[in-house]
Formats: structure tokens, C-alpha cells, sequence
């Protein structure tokens, strides 16, 4: 009896009063991390004491909102705006130096130290400012720990709410203990990952001058004459009926521009040049024949590439969009429209595929137009920012209509410059992935430096 009962208390933990914070047994029984004994531990709640400066909104008045990026991407400013237009009039002030949270998002990582950029800035209740014991902590050095993924997973445990509404609880962010070299040694801790991060900044400043490059090459090779969505400027404008597709202004005034302005090639509707949402023969395959199954999350942003490959079958299609081998399908839903979420297909299983129902599918119908370089134009900066303008539905539900593709209109050069401005499209795409390998790499780099002295 005595060795069962030793036996049965081995599953019973026990915590004092004073440390119950949270009636989570999850967060009771998972919140540990593991962070090295090289280090005197210290609860934050003795270097960090919350500032609740209030301000009240003055419409008359020009206030600077901050962004919090996750998982250490910094605090930078996110607006300057006037009082008028901000709803919440009962905010609170932050100071440069400040370490500041968003309580929403702090399981994601939602931390950092305000920039001298954001001194006298607002913020509403959902994020948090706190004054720092310089004497004690770099709070540099406290976004670097609190950013990394043990210390993520703790916010998740240490916060309640509802599914996108989990609120990091103050009482267990303030009680957790972490390591706290000497300011020396948290010093050199942050210099050493600076000195990486210069690396990762160059890196990222090269991707974005191959997304520039690749829209400016595509201009300068359709002979451009005018900026991307120039409209000539007329006291009355004059548009047939018959060309009408909506009662919008702004449509009814770009109806007869292609987003690329005025090129030196002769235009032609994308529904001259392909079918747009066609329909797909799929009676060669019997219901057990499988297929190739793409969800959104599926392809990729980045590159415009299918980055999956799930298989479905012909019985699963009911409700799904079908495409085939050699279709464009180009995502209508905000915000992945603007993301480029786009791809063209190929060795799909038995050369058929079905997916998201938020793509349109585009089918070239003509020799003399390559598909590649259809789909080069689809991810155009250029058509992705004016396609916003022909949004329907409501915010957050807002999609492309198929009207837009159908008159939609195309430059159309020699076969020889649609492969020249297809390739050098990919060219920019396979040397982006090279520079995006290497900021993964500096950026684990710098993850394994920091946390193989933070942790045992």
C-alpha cells in the first residue's frame, strides 16, 4: 500500500500559493526553461517596472505610432498621424529606451526597445512599456532572450484569451527569472550579434535591389513611355457603354490602360490571349485516379512557385478549383493577391490538379504567347498594385474580380523578348533565393551563438 501510494505521488506536482498566477496546468507544468546556471537569475519584474503615462488624444495634434515586428524584427515607427483620426483618445506615452511589448503578440516574439525615432510616440492598451534599470540590464540584450523561441513558448503558456486573442498575463511575464550576465558580458552578447546583423542587412538591401532591378527590366524591355498608372488628365472623359464593367470611376478611367503605361508593343486583352477560369476535362480519370491537391499556403509568396506537392484524387474535387498542366492560377483574395501568390503549373499528377477555390485560373490559348511570360506580368509589381483598385467584398474578404483578368490589358512583343523578359524574371528569382539562404543562415548563426550561452 505505502509503495502505491509512493508510486501514485510521483504525478503530483505542487506549487506555493504565492507563485499561482495563472490556473493553466499547462503553463504549471511546462513554463521551465532551460536557461544556463552560468548566470545569476533575476526576475524581470526587478529590472523592468511598468510606465503608464497616460495622454489624451487631441484632435488637433500630430502623434507617432509604433510597429513591433515579431521574433526580434525591432520597433520602428509605424505612422504619423493626427488626433483626429485616431478612435482610442486614451493612450499612453513611450520613451526612447523603453522596452516595449505588444501583450497580444508577445507569443510571437513582440519585443524590443523603443528608437530615439519614437520618443514621445502612443500606444493603445494592448502593448505594454516598461522603464529600464540601466544599472542592471541592456535592455538590447533583453530583447535578444526574451525573442528567442524557449522564451516565445513561455508567453504562449503565460497568456489567455480566446483563439487570435491570447493576452500575455503581466504577473507571469514580471515573475519569470532569467540569466543576467554582468553588463559586460550583455554587452558583448549584443555587439556580436550587430556585428551579424550587418551581414543580414547587406543581404536583404541585395533582395530588394533584384525585386527593383526585375521590375525596372520589365519596364525598360516593354519600352514604357509613361510611370505605371498614368492617366491623362481631361476635364471630361468620353468611354462606350459597351466597354463599361463597372460604375467605378477609377475603372472607367483606367479601362482603356494597361498598369504598365504606354508601351511601344501593340496591347490586347489577357482574354484575347488565354481562358480565364476555364473549365477542366477531367473525364479521362476515374474517381480513384489521383491528382495534385494545392492549397494557398502552397505557393509561395516569395517566388511564385508551387512549394508543395499533395496528393488528392478525383473523388475530393467537389467545391475545389480544377486546373491543368500549363495553367497560371493567380490567387484573387487580399492579402495574398498582393503577395504574388501565383504560379505556373506543371507535372501535376496525371497533368491535373484542383485547390483553393481564392484562384483564378489563366489558360494561354495562343502560340505566339509564352505562358511564362504571362505569369511574369501577373507578378508585376505593377499589376498587383493596380488590381487593388478593382477590389469587391468586404474588408478583409476583398477579392479580384474575374472582369479585371478578361480586360486586362497586355503588351505583346516577339516571342523572343516575352523569353528574354521570362528569363531574366527567373534569373532574379533563383538569385533572390540565393541571398534569402544566406540571410537563413547568418540569422541561425546568430540564433546558435546567442542561445548556447543563454541555455544549457
Amino acid at each position: 500500500m505505502g509503495g502505491n501510494m509512493l508510486n501514485a505521488m510521483k504525478y503530483i506536482s505542487t506549487v506555493p500559493f504565492s507563485g499561482l498566477f495563472n490556473w493553466s496546468v499547462q503553463y504549471l507544468n511546462d513554463s521551465k526553461i532551460a536557461f544556463s546556471k552560468a548566470y545569476p537569475m533575476m526576475r524581470i519584474g526587478e529590472f523592468l517596472k511598468r510606465n503608464k503615462t497616460a495622454v489624451t488624444i487631441e484632435d488637433d495634434v500630430t502623434y507617432k505610432r509604433p510597429r513591433i515586428r515579431v521574433r526580434n524584427g525591432g520597433i520602428s515607427l509605424r505612422d504619423e498621424i493626427i488626433g483626429e483620426k485616431i478612435g482610442t483618445k486614451s493612450q499612453f506615452l513611450i520613451s526612447k529606451g523603453q522596452f516595449l511589448l505588444s501583450k497580444i503578440d508577445a507569443r510571437n516574439g513582440a519585443f524590443g526597445v523603443v528608437p530615439e525615432e519614437l520618443d514621445g510616440g502612443v500606444i493603445t492598451g494592448n502593448f505594454w512599456t516598461f522603464d529600464v534599470d540601466y544599472s542592471i540590464v541592456n535592455p538590447h540584450y533583453l530583447a535578444l532572450l526574451t525573442t528567442t523561441d524557449a522564451f516565445i513558448q513561455f508567453c504562449e503558456q503565460a497568456s489567455n484569451g480566446t483563439t487570435n486573442r491570447h493576452y500575455l498575463q503581466e504577473p507571469l511575464f514580471l515573475n519569470i527569472k532569467v540569466p543576467i550576465p554582468s553588463l559586460e558580458e550583455q554587452n558583448k552578447l549584443v555587439e556580436a550579434y550587430n556585428d551579424i546583423m550587418v551581414f543580414i542587412r547587406m543581404e536583404e538591401m541585395k533582395a530588394v535591389d533584384i525585386d527593383v532591378k526585375a521590375i525596372v527590366n520589365v519596364r525598360n524591355a516593354l519600352g514604357v513611355a509613361l510611370y505605371p498608372g498614368h492617366i491623362e488628365k481631361k476635364l471630361i472623359h468620353y468611354n462606350h457603354f459597351s466597354s463599361i464593367d463597372s460604375w467605378s470611376v477609377s475603372q472607367i478611367l483606367h479601362a482603356e490602360n494597361s498598369p504598365f503605361g504606354k508601351s511601344k508593343f501593340i496591347c490586347k486583352k489577357l482574354s484575347d490571349l488565354a481562358f480565364i477560369n476555364p473549365k477542366t476535362d477531367l473525364s479521362m480519370l476515374s474517381d480513384a485516379d489521383n491528382m495534385s491537391f494545392i492549397p494557398m499556403e502552397d505557393i509561395s509568396d516569395d517566388y511564385g512557385e508551387w512549394v508543395g506537392r499533395k496528393t488528392g484524387s478525383k473523388s475530393d474535387i467537389k467545391g475545389y478549383t480544377k486546373f491543368q498542366d500549363g495553367d497560371i492560377i493567380w490567387a484573387k483574395i487580399t492579402p495574398c493577391m498582393q503577395n504574388g501568390k501565383s504560379t505556373l503549373l506543371s507535372n501535376l499528377i496525371n497533368g491535373k490538379g484542383y485547390g483553393s477555390t481564392e484562384f483564378h485560373v489563366v489558360r494561354i490559348k495562343l502560340s505566339d504567347v509564352l505562358p511564362q511570360y504571362i505569369h511574369t506580368l501577373l507578378r508585376h509589381f505593377d499589376v498587383l498594385s493596380d488590381a487593388k483598385k478593382y477590389f469587391t467584398g468586404s474588408a478583409g474578404q476583398q477579392r479580384v474580380p474575374t472582369s479585371y483578368l478578361e480586360n486586362l490589358l497586355i503588351p505583346i512583343p516577339p516571342l523572343d523578348v516575352q523569353k528574354q523578359i521570362a528569363d531574366e524574371y527567373t534569373n532574379g528569382i533563383e538569385q533572390a533565393k540565393q541571398g534569402y539562404m544566406k540571410i537563413y543562415n547568418y540569422k541561425q548563426e546568430l540564433k546558435k551563438n546567442f542561445e548556447t550561452q543563454i541555455f544549457e
